[in-house]
């Protein structure tokens, strides 16, 4: 069966499945779903424990042996399986399609996973162990939805922040619930219960925000300037080359204009975003950033990103990264002087 991962504690509650699979790109979230389903194995009288992590040449045969063959001490066991790249293989596609279909009557199974596609999760092997027990898709942590998070976690250790400081507290752990798990933790070990007092929280916590390209991307598809600049900013401090981000801008100002061409056929413009390959967060982006840009402004955005990759490779003089910084604010919506070739660019707001 399929489980929301909002489900899983009421679920656990009532009663343990025999088999649990667990994926997501969350580690955090990942990490306490887990936890939870190992706790309520413990109390189920599972005193044993066996840990199988699938890396290379890892023997599948030996893991469907070990789960056919009673615990050392016929004990109820817990069997954890770790499958870090979420793809098991042919051999082991077929070893777990095999376990599931004989599993054993006193054990509990937990399986987790990075995220899966949709082809995964259509997969013979993961609606074998979807039907044999529970999966749980661990949901993406949208960046709205970071600050009642903490929020959340905060008041687990009886505190409580203003608005403004669950704000700071987002900006400063985007991206990275773990160490947003640890700041949180930190300021229950320093900070007294009850309301925070936002000048002691800035003290305390540090600049734990983890970026990559795909969070420019939506950033600028959005339309959302201040966070690009704040994801730039992140980059450089980092040392991050330009090179990647560079392309990636490309990528969606090609995304756009094939988007222009094709809402000039006459597509509605979600079947437009479509045919770009656009899917999930993208897709939502996406639509906004064809609907903002007007169609003569790719054609001179794509136009600058070539001379910035030049810039980047040392032909020319100035900083690659201000130079795409320029381009993604007219993506934005921000009318600006573009650095290289000069004129004025304006994205229709």
């Amino acid at each position: 069966m399929q489980l929301r991962y909002d489900a899983l504690a009421g679920q656990l509650a009532r009663r343990i499945a025999p088999l649990y699979v667990v994926h997501g790109d969350e580690p955090r979230l990942v990490l306490e779903a887990a936890d939870a389903i190992r706790a309520a194995a413990r109390r189920a009288g599972c005193s044993e424990r066996e840990v199988f992590v699938a890396e290379a040449h890892f023997r599948w045969d030996g893991f469907v042996a070990a789960g056919a063959s009673p615990g050392l001490f016929s004990a109820r066991r817990l069997i954890d399986l770790r499958i870090p790249s979420g793809k098991p293989g042919s051999d082991g596609a077929a070893a777990l399609v095999r376990y599931a279909a004989r599993l054993g009557p006193d054990d509990v199974t937990l399986v987790t996973l990075p995220r899966l596609d949709r082809a995964a999760q259509g997969s013979d092997w993961f609606t074998a162990l979807a039907s044999a027990g529970a999966a749980v898709a661990v949901p993406t942590l949208e960046r709205a939805e970071l600050p009642a998070w903490i929020a959340a976690r905060l008041a687990r250790n009886h505190q409580r922040a203003e608005s403004e400081t669950l704000a700071f507290l987002a900006d400063r752990c985007e991206g990275n619930l773990i160490a947003a798990h640890q700041e949180i933790e930190k300021l229950a070990l320093l900070l007294p219960q009850g309301m925070l007092d936002h000048d002691d929280v800035e003290e305390v916590v540090a600049d734990v925000a983890r970026y990559d390209v795909r969070d420019l991307s939506e950033a600028w598809l959005s339309g959302d300037a201040a966070r690009m600049l704040r994801v730039v900013a992140m980059l450089r401090s980092v040392a991050e080359p330009v090179n990647l981000a560079l392309w990636q801008l490309a990528e969606d100002v090609r995304a756009i204009a094939a988007v222009h061409d094709a809402l000039r056929g006459g597509m509605p413009i979600a079947a437009a975003v479509r045919t770009a390959r656009a899917w999930g967060r993208r897709q939502a982006a996406l639509e906004r950033a064809a609907r903002r840009a007007s169609p003569g402004t790719t054609a001179p955005l794509l136009h600058e990103l070539a001379g910035i990759d030049a810039l980047a490779k040392g032909h020319g003089f100035g900083d690659a990264w201000d130079a795409l910084v320029s381009v993604a604010l007219a993506l934005c919506g921000h009318t600006t002087m573009l650095t290289l070739a000069g004129p004025r660019v304006g994205v229709a707001a």
